[in-house]
Formats: structure tokens, sequence, C-alpha cells
């Protein structure tokens, strides 16, 4: 009788339920994997565009649908779709249009070639909302002069608003600083900053030419060029350094020169073991070859790992910058009071020796005249309370009053009162901590200068 009568036992039969469960499920899952990556091998998609949240979006949305869901022909994604979907950019744009006008933007060109060497110039207009995309244009057939470049621009600056615009961002090419020439004519309450990325990178570069910094940046790169060179050598050093790669890609050339060097420096007793192990000494591209000599004397070699230790001190304060002003965050207000914070580390990185770091600094001097010590630089550097706060000279230095006060002339042409009332009132508040600026929300949250703080928001309360 027993053997007709069921096993009175929930857990046991809600277990088996939940086995059977998972494995239906699991094979549900596996036919629409199965189904999605046919389509996306034969439509060529990107593995990447798995990721975009739009795809999860309308993954969930077909879920609720149900059986049933058809999608669209190729006209309706061709026609209705499309102008349906650039409406509703043009809506989630309107909160950036008003930040525009409320707080001021950013005009920024970006000129770059694509595979087919075709020229093409892109103008984006970016606000404390974020970056939006204006549009593009294939330039080839075009003389890139300054006078061009200008037009193009304006043409942007008459969409966003001329009262808008706080400044047109190019690099540093020459074509863009004759443009800068025109604006300042047309438009003088309009700044035209470089591109502080570009900036920083070109006084990395000119720091890498000096002779004390030269040599060693091209044994690394020699070493790395022949570890990489043949299979032997390859597989060498992934042995040595636990499948671990010397050569790091960085945002810019000379940052994945010095990515390399802080990365050969961080393997350093293990490639010393590997040039002296037997594999090596044995192998075709030993030290008793030809082309084998030089790696491993510079391996080996006490100035070589001394050289590489002082390129990190002196460029890993300015690589610092370059990442700052190379990220999402706003970086107006930090770049000039993070250049001199990286001067004073370089001055400690050469042990405090004028001979060592004065060439080091008539570089990045150089290359910040008239491009990172702007009077726009040097206003946003006063009115960070990050640096004021902790030291209130800095109102002493009359360079940096002076661009203070020909950016409120600029800001506000031919409106004295508004001119008075911003140097004669709203800055002495900021000053002297009155009203808002005073509030210990304010100034606690001045202190650290993490990715969470953001300068802008003390002059917000």
């Amino acid at each position: 009788m027993d053997k007709y009568v069921s096993d009175i036992n929930p857990g046991k039969k809600m277990m088996g339920q939940q086995t059977i469960s998972a494995t239906f499920l699991k094979a549900r899952i596996e036919k629409v994997d199965s189904f999605l990556a046919q389509w996306v091998y034969e439509a060529g998609i990107p593995f990447y565009a798995i990721d975009n949240n739009s795809f999860a979006q309308f993954c969930e949305a077909v879920g609720q649908f149900g059986v049933g869901y058809q999608p669209p022909s190729q006209y309706k994604l061709r026609e209705p779709l499309l102008k349906a979907e650039v409406e509703r950019t043009k809506k989630c744009l309107k909160k950036q249009e008003q930040e525009w006008a409320s707080t001021g933007c950013s005009i920024m060109t970006d000129a770059w070639s694509d595979r087919k060497r075709r020229s093409i110039m892109n103008l984006c207009v970016n606000c404390k909302e974020g970056t939006t995309f204006l549009y593009s244009k294939e330039t080839s057939d075009e003389s890139h002069t300054g006078e061009y470049i200008f037009n193009y621009v304006d043409k942007c600056i008459e969409e966003v608003g001329p009262k808008n615009v706080v400044q047109v961002v190019t690099d540093n090419a020459s074509n863009n600083m004759a443009a800068a020439e025109l604006l300042k004519v047309k438009r003088p309450n309009i700044f035209w900053s470089s591109c502080a990325t570009h900036t920083i990178n070109l006084m990395l570069e000119g720091i890498g030419k000096l002779p004390k910094f030269k040599g060693v940046i091209e044994k690394a790169n020699a070493f790395t060029i022949f570890i990489y060179a043949h299979h032997t050598t390859l597989a060498l050093m992934r042995k040595a350094t636990k499948k671990r790669d010397i050569v790091r890609p960085g945002v810019t050339r000379f940052a994945t020169s010095f990515l390399t060097l802080q990365s050969l420096a961080e393997k350093k007793e293990a490639l010393k073991v590997m040039v002296t192990s037997d594999e090596w000494g044995k192998s075709k591209w030993g030290p008793s070859s030809s082309k084998g000599k030089t790696p491993y004397a510079t391996v080996l070699s006490i100035s070589f790992w001394n050289g590489v230790s002082l390129c990190l001190k002196v460029f890993a304060p300015l690589v610092k910058v370059l990442r700052l002003v190379d990220g999402d965050r706003p970086s107006m207000g930090f770049v000039y009071g993070e250049l001199q914070k990286a001067k004073q580390e370089i001055i400690e990185a050469c042990m405090f020796k004028e001979a060592q770091y004065k060439p080091i600094f008539d570089i990045i001097d150089t290359k910040s005249q008239g491009r990172l010590d702007s009077p726009l630089h040097l206003t946003a550097y006063l009115l960070n309370p990050f640096y004021f706060y902790k030291d209130q000279t800095i109102q002493n230095d009359s360079s940096i009053m002076e661009a203070v006060i020909e950016c409120v002339e600029r800001f506000y042409p031919e409106d004295v009162d508004a001119q008075d009332y911003v140097i004669n009132k709203e800055l002495l508040m900021y000053k002297n901590k009155v009203g808002m600026f005073g509030k210990i929300v304010a100034v606690k949250g001045c202190e650290a200068n993490n990715d969470n703080y953001d300068p802008g928001k003390v002059w917000l309360f």
C-alpha cells in the first residue's frame, strides 16, 4: 500500500519542481540566446552592442509584450520610427539647451581623419549637463585656413546663441590660433581656449626630449619592441611576469610611454630574473647574440633603472593633470592649481636643485603661456574654494586679480552696474565667506578634491 501513497514532504516536492523548472528555463534561455547569436553574426552587429542600455530595454519590452510580437518593417525603421527618435532626442536635449542659457556653455571643435583619409570636423557643445553633438562636416576639399575655421565655428555660435557661449575650445594648431584672433575682433566677450589635454601632452613630449629623459625612454621603447618582435622573447616575458604585458596603452602617445615605464618598473625584478635565466641564455636572442646584447644590458643597467625612476617621479604629476583634463569631470577650475601643485612635486623629485628642474619648468611655462594661464583659467582658479579657502593669499597676486577683472568686463560688456556688483559685492562675499559662502556645508564640501567635488555647486547654493 505504501508504494501507492505519495510521500508527504512539501520541501522535497518543491525542490523537485524547482529542478524541473530550472532545467526547462535553462533550455529556453539557450534557445533564445542561440537565435540572438545567429542574428548578431549574420548582421555583423558589434559584440559591444549587447551592453547598450537601449538593447536591455528592448529585451525587457519584448518580454512584457509576450507572444506574437512582430518587428517593424524596413520602411518603418527608416522613416516614422527614425523621425520619432529624432524628436525624442531633441526633447532630451532641451535640458542642456536650458543650461546653456542659465550658466553658459563651451563650443568644442574636433578635427580628425577617418580610415579613408577624409578630413572631418565635428562641433560639440559642452555645459554642466554634459556634451551635445551639434554637427559634423567633411572638409577634405577645403583649405583649413583660420578664416574657414572661424566661419564654421561662428555659425555654431549663432545657432547656440552668442550670449550663451563662454568659450571656444580647440587644439593649438596655428590655423586655430588665427581663427581665435578673428573671433576676438567680432565677439570680444567670448574666449578662445586651447585644449588642455593637447597642451599638457605637448609639455610631456617636450620634457621627454630633454637629454636626461630621452635616452631612458628610447631604451625602454627599444626593449619593449625587441620583446614583442619575437615569439620566444614574448613567451619568456609573459612567463616571467605571470602573463602580464609590459606595454600599456594610454590616452595619448606619451601617456603610453609613461605607462610602459611604470609597467617596467613594477616588473623590474621579474625582468632581471628573465634575462639571467638559462632559458634566456640558451635562446637565439640571448646575451651572446648580436641583437640580444643591448636588451640584456638594458635590464641589468643600474643607470637605466635610476633613469626610469626619475622619469616616473617627474612625469607622474603632469600625467595626473592629463588624466584630470581628459576625464568627464569639469576641469577648468583645477587646471592652473593642479599645474602649480605638479611643479612643486617636480621640484621635490629633482631634490630641490634648480639646475635640474629649471629646464622642465621652461617647457611647462612656454606651453602654458596663453593657453592654460588665460584670464579664464586664472579666474576659475581664484573662484575655486578648494584652493582659495586654503590659501587666501591668492588674491594678492596682481596677475590673477587683473584676470578676474578682465573676465568680468568681457562677460558684462558696457554694463558697468553688473561689473560693479560682481567685483565689489559678490567677490567680497566670497572672499569673506559671507552668506551662502560661509555655510558649513559649503566650506566642508571644498575640503576634498575628489570626483564628487564640483566647485560650481558652491556658487549655486
